[in-house]
C-alpha cells in the first residue's frame, strides 16, 4: 500500500476508479467526515424545529430520536458503493439507472450541495456577525454580513480545491472541537434549561399534535438522507476488502452521534421559547438571534467558534463531492475547475438570496424538496445492490465518463427505464404529497389529515415499483455477474460491447 499523499497536495483523482494502492482511508475516516459534516450549527437549527412546531421538550426528543434512527438506517447502506466500486455514488448508479441515467444522481448531488452550502454559510455567517457584535460592538450591517459570508465561503472553497486529504484534516479537528464546544454549552445553559418545558399541546389527543410530531421527525430524518448522494465521495478511498458491516456501521454511528448538536438545538430552543419567545415565532423564527440573546456573555466566543468550525465541515463535505461529480458530467472541467465553478455560482446564490431576494426561508423548502427526490433514488440503489449481490463491473461503470457506448449498463440507449420509471413515479408522487404549512403544500398534501407523508410515501413507491418492474421486465443476465440475480429473474438479452474512445479524460487531474 502506498503512502498517503500530503494534505497540501492537490488531489489528482476525479471519478475514475481509485487504484487499490491509493486506498488508504479507514471506516473511522468515513465516520469523521460524515459526523463532522453534520456536527454543526445548521444541525442545531434543525434540532430547534420540534420546539417551533409546538412540541414539549420530551416530545421533541422522542421525535428527534425517531427521525435520527430511521434516517441513519436508510443512509448507512449507501456507504458500501464507494469501497466496492472505488468511485462516487452517482457513477455507481449507472448500474441501476443506466449509463446516461446516472446524471440523475449527479444533479441531485449538485442541487443538494448548493442548498446545504448556502444554509451553512448563512447560519454560520449570521452567528459570527452576531457574536462579534456582542463581543466587540461590530455593527450588524449589510457590509459586515457580506464580508463574513465571503470570507467563510472562500475558506470552504480553498479546502475543497485541495481535496479529500485536506478535507479529512479539517474534519478531524472539527469533530473534536465542535463536540467540546457543544458540551461546554451544557454548563452555559445548565441554570436555564428546564426539561419540563410543556410545549403548546395539552395532550397527544390534540388533533394538531401528530402532524407536528411527524413533521418534526421528518425534518430530523432529512438530515441523514441529505448525505445519500455524497457518501461514496468519501468511502471510495476505503479498501475494497474492508468488511461491509464496518463501512455501514461507520456511516450509521456518524449520524447517531449527531444527537449532540440536535440535542443542543432542542434544549436551547426550549430556553429561547421561555426567555425570548419573540425569536421562536413560527412566522419568522430566528434561532441564531435567540441563542445569542439567552447565552451568557462568556459563551459568545464559543458560539462563534461553533459557527466557524461546524460551518467549515458542512460546507466542505457538501461542495467537494459536487465539484468531483460535475467534472465527470462535463469532462472539459477538471475536478479543481469544476469545484471553483460550482463554488463561485454557490457564493453568488448566497448573496442573491440573502440581500436581494430574501430566500432564507425558501431555501429550506428547496432543500426539503430535493431530499424528497433523493430518498427514492437511494432506495433504488439499495435494492439494486441486493438484487446484484453486490457485484459490479468497474469498466462498464466508467462508460459515460470516457464518452463510450455499450457495456453491461447500456440497457436502452444508455437508460434503464425500470429504475428511471420507479424513481420518477416515486419522486413526483412524494413532491405532490409534501405538506409544509406556510411554505409548500402539494395537491396531495392533505392525504393524511395534514401529516406530511411525502418521504415515507416516496420510499414505499420506489421500493415496490422497482422490484415489480425488475420482476415483470427482467434485466439481462450479464448485469448480475457469475452468481446470478437475487429475488428477481434475469433475461437472456445480449450485452453490447463497449465501443468508442478508450481514453479516460478523468484519469488525471488537469489543474
Amino acid at each position: 500500500m502506498s503512502q498517503a499523499p500530503s494534505v497540501t497536495e492537490i488531489e489528482q483523482y476525479g471519478v475514475e476508479r481509485i487504484p487499490d494502492a491509493d486506498r488508504t482511508a479507514r471506516p473511522l475516516d468515513l465516520f469523521r467526515l460524515a459526523f463532522g459534516g453534520a456536527n454543526t450549527f445548521a444541525t442545531c437549527v434543525l434540532g430547534a424545529f420540534p420546539i417551533l412546531f409546538g412540541l414539549s421538550f420530551w416530545q421533541g426528543l422522542s421525535a428527534t430520536l425517531l427521525g435520527l434512527v430511521v434516517g441513519s438506517l436508510i443512509l448507512a447502506p449507501l456507504a458500501v458503493f464507494g469501497p466496492v466500486n472505488g468511485t462516487n455514488n452517482a457513477v455507481s448508479s449507472s448500474a441501476h439507472l443506466g449509463v446516461h441515467g446516472r446524471v440523475v444522481g449527479s444533479f441531485l448531488s449538485l442541487l443538494t450541495a448548493i442548498a446545504f452550502f448556502s444554509i451553512s454559510v448563512w447560519s454560520s455567517g449570521d452567528a459570527l456577525v452576531g457574536g462579534a457584535h456582542r463581543l466587540a460592538g461590530l455593527p450588524e450591517s449589510g457590509l459586515s454580513y457580506g464580508l463574513a459570508y465571503a470570507l467563510f465561503a472562500g475558506l470552504v472553497l480553498v479546502v475543497c480545491v485541495y481535496g479529500f486529504r485536506f478535507m479529512l484534516l479539517v474534519n478531524k479537528v472539527a469533530v473534536v472541537a465542535a463536540s467540546v464546544l457543544f458540551v461546554l454549552g451544557a454548563f452555559a445553559f445548565a441554570g436555564d434549561f428546564d426539561p419540563s418545558y410543556p410545549g403548546v399541546f395539552a395532550s397527544t389527543a390534540d388533533p394538531a399534535f401528530w402532524p407536528s410530531f411527524i413533521g418534526a421527525a421528518l425534518i430530523v430524518l432529512s438530515n441523514p438522507i441529505s448525505f445519500g448522494a455524497f457518501l461514496g465521495d468519501w468511502s471510495r478511498y476505503i479498501p475494497a476488502a474492508t468488511p461491509r458491516t464496518r463501512v455501514m456501521g461507520a456511516a450509521f454511528l456518524a449520524q447517531l452521534a449527531t444527537i449532540l448538536p440536535f440535542f443542543f438545538g432542542l434544549a436551547t430552543a426550549s430556553i429561547i421559547a421561555t426567555k425570548a419567545v419573540e425569536y421562536v415565532d413560527p412566522a419568522a423564527p430566528n434561532y441564531v438571534g435567540g441563542l445569542l440573546a439567552v447565552s451568557p456573555g462568556w459563551y459568545f466566543l464559543p458560539v462563534c467558534l461553533i459557527a466557524l468550525i461546524g460551518g467549515m465541515s458542512t460546507g466542505t463535505t457538501a461542495l467537494y463531492g459536487t465539484g468531483l461529480d460535475f467534472s465527470s458530467v462535463f469532462p472539459r472541467f477538471s475536478r479543481v475547475r469544476a469545484t471553483m465553478l460550482i463554488g463561485v455560482l454557490s457564493i453568488g446564490f448566497i448573496f442573491l438570496g440573502r440581500f436581494a431576494l430574501n430566500l432564507t426561508q425558501s431555501i429550506s423548502t428547496f432543500a426539503t424538496l430535493i431530499i424528497t427526490c433523493t430518498a427514492p433514488w437511494m432506495v433504488i440503489m439499495m435494492l439494486g445492490y441486493v438484487t446484484r449481490r453486490g457485484w459490479y463491473d468497474p469498466e462498464a461503470l466508467q462508460v459515460f465518463n470516457r464518452r463510450q457506448r455499450g457495456g453491461r449498463y447500456w440497457f436502452t440507449h444508455g437508460w434503464n427505464w425500470r429504475g428511471m420509471t420507479a424513481w420518477m413515479a416515486a419522486a413526483v408522487t412524494a413532491i405532490l404529497s409534501v405538506n409544509i404549512p406556510g411554505q409548500f403544500v402539494g395537491p396531495l398534501g392533505d392525504l393524511a389529515g395534514g401529516v406530511d407523508i411525502s418521504l415515507p410515501l416516496g420510499l414505499a413507491i420506489a421500493a415496490v415499483l422497482y422490484l415489480a418492474l425488475l420482476t415483470a421486465f427482467p434485466e439481462p443476465r450479464g448485469v448480475y455477474g457469475p452468481a446470478g440475480p437475487r429475488l428477481v429473474r434475469a433475461s437472456d438479452a445480449e450485452i453490447p460491447a463497449i465501443t468508442g474512445s478508450t481514453a479516460a479524460p478523468l484519469a488525471a487531474e488537469r489543474v
